[in-house]
C-alpha cells in the first residue's frame, strides 16, 4: 500500500470516528516529506505505519496469571481458553466482527493486512530469528466477534511469559506490542512464584516498559490475590510485589490488585470484605482506563507527531550531520592524496618530456588529470559513504539510509552548512506547534470552559 493510499484510508476511517484527527493526517504527510527529503524514510515509507491507529490494549504477563480469564470477563464471553484448557502459545488479536460467535483466523491474516498492528511482523521476526518469521501462524492468531467491548478497539492476549525460555521472536513481538499499544496491562500471579524468583521476567516486563517514553500507559496488576485469604496476609503479599517492582524501577502508581470473583478461594467475614473492597476499587480503575482507551489513543496519535519531530531534530539530525561531516573529511583527504599523486606524476613527466612546452600538451595533461581526479573522487566518496552507512545499520537503519541519500559528489565539495539543518529544524518546529493546536481542538471536545457570554451578569445575579 502506497503512502497516498494509506493517507486516504486513514482519512476515511477518522472522518467517521473523530474528524478532529483529520488534521493529523496532513501533519504526518508533512512529516513524511521531511523524512524523505533528509533520507530517513524511503519513498514508499510513512511514519503513519509506525503507530497503531486502532485503539489497542495489550495484556502481557506470566504463566497462569489469569490474563485470558480477565479478557473473557471484560468482554463477557469466553473468547480465550483459560486455566487447564489453555493449549496454545500465541499472541491473540481480538477485535470486532460481524458474528456473535468467535471466528478464529491464522496469523498470516495479521501479517498481510496493513490495517492491523502486526503488518509485516514476519520480517521483523526473521531479523532476530532467521526462518521463524515464515512460521508466523505459530506466533499469532486473529479472533473476531460482535461485542460492544471490542467495538472500536483491539485487545491482544499474550502467551505466558518466562524470560528464561522465550524465543527471540516472542521477545521481538512483545517489544513491538508495548511500543504501539495505547494501554498495556502486565499481569503477575499472587500465588506463585515468589517475586524474588522472577528477576529475569521482571527485568523484561517491568524494567523494559518503565523506560518507555509513555510509561503511564503501563499498568501492573497482581492477580488472584484471593490466594492470600487463608493466611490473611493480603497487605504483606502486595508489599512484597511492590518491593520487587520498585527494585526494577517502578517506584509509584499504576499498581493494582485483583482476583476473579467467580473462581475465588473460600474466604469469609472480614477477610472477604477486604478482598472485595480492594478488588472492586482497582477493577473499576482498570476498566475505566480500558473503556477510555479511544480518547488516550487520539492524544497519542497527535502527540506522536511531536515525538517523531523531536526524535528527528534532537537525535537523528545531529547524528546524521556528524556522520556526513566525517564522511566528507575522509573524501577530501583522499581527494588531496589523489591530487598529490597526480602532481608528483606530472612533475616526473614534465622533467622528462616538457609537457607544458605547448598549449596542446597542457590541455591534454590537464584533461587527463581532471578525469582521473573525478573518477577517483566518485570511487572514494562511494566507498566511504557505504562504510559509514554500514556502521549505522544496526544502531539506526534510518540514519544508515540517510547517509547514502545525502552522500553525493557535490556534498563532498560544498559541505553541510548551517542552513542544511536549520531549514529542516524550522519545519519540524512548525509541525510540533501545529500538533499542540490540534490537541487544543481535541481538548475542546472534552473540556467545557465558561465564556463571558455564558456567565450571568451582575444585574441577573442581583435579580436572583
Amino acid at each position: 500500500m502506497s503512502p497516498e493510499e494509506r493517507y486516504k484510508k486513514l482519512k476515511e476511517y477518522l472522518s467517521a470516528e473523530n474528524p478532529v484527527l483529520l488534521d493529523v493526517i496532513d501533519e504526518y504527510e508533512a512529516l513524511d516529506n521531511i523524512g524523505r527529503k533528509i533520507g530517513l524514510l524511503e519513498e514508499n515509507e510513512t511514519y503513519t505505519s509506525h503507530i497503531s491507529w486502532w485503539p489497542m490494549i495489550s495484556v502481557l504477563g506470566t504463566f497462569s496469571a489469569g490474563k485470558s480469564t480477565f479478557i473473557n470477563e471484560y468482554i463477557g464471553k469466553e473468547v480465550q481458553k483459560s486455566g487447564s484448557q489453555a493449549v496454545d502459545d500465541k499472541f491473540t488479536v481480538i477485535c470486532y466482527g460481524g458474528s456473535e460467535e468467535v471466528t478464529t483466523l491464522p496469523g498470516i491474516a495479521l501479517d498481510a493486512d496493513p490495517r492491523f498492528p502486526f503488518y509485516n511482523i514476519s520480517e521483523e521476526i526473521n531479523q532476530v530469528d532467521e526462518g521463524e518469521g515464515d512460521r508466523v501462524n505459530q506466533y499469532l492468531q486473529l479472533k473476531t466477534l460482535k461485542s460492544p467491548r471490542t467495538k472500536g478497539k483491539i485487545l491482544i492476549d499474550s502467551p505466558g511469559f518466562d524470560a528464561d525460555s522465550q524465543r527471540d521472536g516472542i521477545l521481538r513481538i512483545t517489544s513491538h506490542i508495548v511500543e504501539i499499544s495505547d494501554l498495556v496491562l502486565i499481569f503477575f500471579d499472587a500465588r506463585h512464584p515468589e517475586p524474588g524468583a522472577m528477576r529475569d521476567t521482571l527485568q523484561h516486563l517491568v524494567a523494559t516498559t518503565i523506560k518507555h517514553r509513555d510509561a503511564n500507559k503501563v499498568l501492573y496488576i497482581l492477580n488472584q490475590i484471593d490466594a492470600t485469604s487463608k493466611e490473611d496476609n493480603l497487605e504483606d503479599v502486595i508489599a512484597s510485589w511492590q518491593r520487587a517492582l520498585s527494585n526494577e524501577g517502578l517506584i509509584s502508581g499504576n499498581f493494582y490488585s485483583i482476583y476473579n470473583e467467580s473462581a475465588a478461594n473460600d474466604a469469609g467475614g472480614e477477610v472477604l470484605d477486604r478482598l472485595k473492597e480492594k478488588k472492586n476499587a482497582d477493577m473499576q480503575r482498570i476498566v475505566e482506563r480500558m473503556d477510555k482507551v479511544s480518547i488516550e489513543r487520539a492524544y497519542r496519535i497527535i502527540k506522536s507527531v511531536e515525538g517523531f519531530a523531536k526524535e528527528i531534530k534532537e537525535k537523528q539530525l545531529p547524528k546524521l550531520h556528524e556522520a556526513l561531516r566525517a564522511w566528507r573529511r575522509n573524501v577530501l583527504w583522499s581527494d588531496a592524496a589523489v591530487l598529490g599523486l597526480i602532481l608528483v606524476l606530472f612533475g616526473l613527466l614534465q622533467s622528462q618530456f616538457d609537457l607544458l612546452s605547448s598549449a596542446v600538451g597542457s590541455l591534454v595533461f590537464g584533461g587527463i588529470a581532471l578525469v582521473i581526479l573525478l573518477a577517483a573522487h566518485a570511487k572514494v566518496q562511494s566507498f566511504f559513504a557505504h562504510k559509514a552507512a554500514k556502521s549505522w545499520e544496526e544502531k539506526d537503519p534510518a540514519i544508515s539510509n540517510a547517509i547514502l541519500h545525502n552522500a553525493g559528489w557535490w556534498r563532498a565539495l560544498l559541505g553541510f552548512g548551517p542552513a542544511w539543518q536549520k531549514t529542516s529544524k524550522k519545519k519540524l518546529d512548525t509541525l510540533s506547534a501545529k500538533s499542540k493546536k490540534i490537541i487544543q481542538k481535541l481538548n475542546d471536545q472534552f473540556v467545557s470552559t465558561a465564556t463571558a457570554a455564558d456567565e450571568p451578569h451582575d444585574e441577573e445575579l442581583q435579580q436572583q
